[in-house]
């Protein structure tokens, strides 16, 4: 599975210079089934989340691609509830799906799809894993039409294939994705 972790840090901790500045251990989002339990390790770690350490911050993140959101300005709290609620961080699945839309969407408008739909988020997409789009013009093509072997060489799947491209369908390095 790919574990989504991140390194917590505090505004007054960085802004006081002080130990806690360079933020918390990694955390594997994964381990923990709430945000109580988060919390709890931040203050074994020494954090002070009713004072100096109440505004908590993204430090660092490893599972997401960090291109997809500009980290600083997303709540840890948030991030990790909206995971859970898309059961992002216990099913391989739902993980590779999310991987692939922020291949060609960016996490804010995941993060949205989320806040829109719940666990439901996945309704209207598809990912053809290890397929790319000749694969997935073909593989359509013959789900929906039962096509004669003497006409076979006249369909142009590539041609199909671009136009896919134009309706929603995505190349990914995890396969084609569908987003409706």
């Amino acid at each position: 599975m790919g574990n989504i972790s991140i390194v917590i840090g505090s505004w007054g901790s960085y802004n006081e210079c002080n130990e806690r500045a360079l933020g918390s251990k990694w955390l594997d989002l994964s381990d923990y089934s709430d945000w109580e339990e988060i919390e709890e390790e931040l203050k074994k770690e020494g954090f002070i989340l009713d004072g100096i350490d109440e505004e908590l911050f993204i430090q660092d993140i490893e599972g997401i691609p960090g291109n997809s959101c500009n980290w600083d300005y997303v709540n840890p709290h948030r991030l990790f509830e909206t995971l859970l609620e898309a059961g992002i961080l216990d099913d391989d699945n739902l993980y590779e799906l999310f991987e692939a839309y922020l291949e060609v969407n960016n996490f804010d408008d995941w993060e949205n799809l989320v806040s829109s739909r719940g666990s439901h988020w996945d309704d209207d997409i598809i990912l053809y894993r290890n397929q790319d789009m000749d694969d997935v013009a073909y593989n359509l093509m013959h789900e929906i039409y039962e096509i004669p072997d003497y006409l076979e060489s006249y369909i142009d799947y590539s041609g199909f294939a671009r136009d896919l491209s134009y309706d929603g369908f995505h190349e990914t390095t995890k396969g084609v994705i569908e987003i409706r």
